[in-house]
């Protein structure tokens, strides 16, 4: 284990790395929850054109995320040759709420380009929670599996700040007080001199119980942070920019102007126009005239344009972010998803061997034996007609004799929970199977001796 030197030592080291992240992850932040930079403003303008540019950040980036993050749910953990889930892993799952967890480990690893978990020992089952990279940092040698050290930080309310080292070996525990006024990361690279170690347990784990999940594997930079966000910041600002002129034009031109040379009315309550008022001049010399009203039309279309951009580069269906979705056949519908669907077949490829790595840990924490081979199962939220998959299971049933119980976890929204409801359910109605079971209940007395000798 690590003395109280050693530790000052690595979590000065970590928060320099924390320093050079933290603005670029403070930016992917801001953009990710819509209030990013207003559209860029004429000095002294009127305090109406500051609210009209407030009102301009049409947040498109959250809905790509929202959509990948929407289409991906782990449901199950077993070995390929396995007829139900590893029950005994899967409880350490349950235990730990991850049917909802896992929502925000997906979603901060789209926004990000990383995210994090956490597999500590705990009472009765093994401890799993998912971790922002803005809160936590790490660093990796040559393994990229399991880093060597991270620093998970956490700010109070009263100036206190606690840090949990993580190693091999331990967690430590050191708090400090720490003055975050004018600082971007709320932390100076340089630990404070009043930091103090409170304690430290050992975890018995042999690797560091950090996980990682990545949004983008690239193999020239593999520290490389690239979410869903980042590249799509530029079209998000020409959306900002070209809303907020369509709301400038909106407010100030769509409407006809009329102007009258020649006469001044005496109160200005009389040079007010209306519907139901005629104006009528006796001098020959008054002129009265109209301007025209702004053209909508090449904002909305600027707009439409680059909606299609942001679709296209994200591979979003465009009927999400355009809302038209007219007589669409099912061929047209799969066709306008499949680079949608080929989105999340990677992600579910490579977040699947992350949460594999982390069900892996929790269960080693916990004694219970998994093999290599073991996969998490994903959840089918491809867009079908119910009527259409079931026709499809039920011919494969018939024309490959596939055993029709190893299809009920395709249907679409079907949970392993339920498969394995439905299998003890049709396992107590099926006459052959409750005759072996009565067979079987027969055969054997009270004090588990066979009931016949024998042969």
């Amino acid at each position: 284990m690590l003395d109280k030197e050693e530790i000052a030592v690595e979590v000065r080291r970590l928060l320099g790395v924390r320093q050079r992240e933290a603005e670029k992850l403070d930016r992917l932040h801001s953009y990710w929850r819509g209030r990013q930079d207003y559209p860029i403003l004429p000095r002294s303008v009127p305090s109406e054109v500051t609210h009209l540019a407030e009102m301009s950040r049409v947040n498109m980036i959250a809905l790509v995320v929202d959509v990948l993050a929407q289409g991906l749910f782990v449901d199950g953990f077993r070995e390929p040759r396995a007829a139900e889930n590893n029950a005994e892993v899967w409880d350490i799952w349950q235990a730990n709420g991850m049917d909802s967890r896992q929502i925000g480990v997906h979603r901060a690893t789209a926004a990000y380009g990383a995210a994090y978990t956490i597999v500590v020992p705990g009472t009765p089952h093994a401890i799993i929670r998912g971790v922002s990279p803005r809160r936590l940092t790490t660093l990796y040698g040559y393994d990229d599996l399991w880093p060597t050290t991270a620093l998970d930080v956490d700010h109070s309310s009263n100036g206190q700040t606690s840090f949990r080292l993580y190693d091999d070996e331990a967690v430590y525990f050191v708090e400090a007080t720490v003055d975050t006024t004018g600082r971007v990361t709320g932390l100076p690279i340089e630990l404070p001199d009043d930091h103090v170690v409170t304690g430290a347990v050992e975890h018995n784990m042999g690797v560091c119980p950090i996980i990682r999940f990545r949004n983008h594997e690239d193999l020239d930079d593999d520290s490389c942070l690239l979410g869903e966000v980042e590249p799509l910041m530029p079209l998000q600002d020409q959306i900002d920019a070209t809303t907020f002129g369509l709301m400038v034009a909106q407010h100030f031109q769509a409407f006809k102007q009329r102007w009258i040379v020649g006469w001044v009315g005496e109160a200005e309550a009389a040079q007010a126009t209306a519907a139901s008022r005629l104006w009528s001049f006796e001098d020959p010399d008054v002129k009265v005239g109209e301007f025209g009203q702004a053209d909508l039309g090449g904002y909305l279309d600027s707009r439409q344009a680059s909606y299609e951009s942001l679709a296209m580069m994200s591979q979003t269906p465009p009927h999400y972010l355009l809302g038209r979705l007219v007589n669409l056949s099912a061929d047209a519908l799969a066709a306008a998803e499949s680079g949608h669907q080929r989105k999340l077949d990677e992600r579910q490829t490579t977040w699947g061997e992350s949460w594999e790595q982390t069900l892996r840990l929790a269960a080693d924490t916990e004694g219970i034996a998994v093999t290599d081979d073991a996969e998490v199962r994903w959840r089918d939220t491809e867009a079908r007609s119910l009527s259409q998959v079931v026709d499809a299971l039920g011919k494969m049933t018939q024309m490959l004799n596939i055993p029709p119980e190893e299809l009920w976890e395709r249907v679409p929204g079907v949970s392993q929970q339920d498969v394995e409801r439905w299998k003890e359910a049709n396992a107590r109605n099926d006459p052959l199977a409750s005759l072996t079971r009565l067979l079987d209940e027969q055969q054997r007395l009270p004090g588990g001796r066979p009931a016949f000798p024998a042969a």
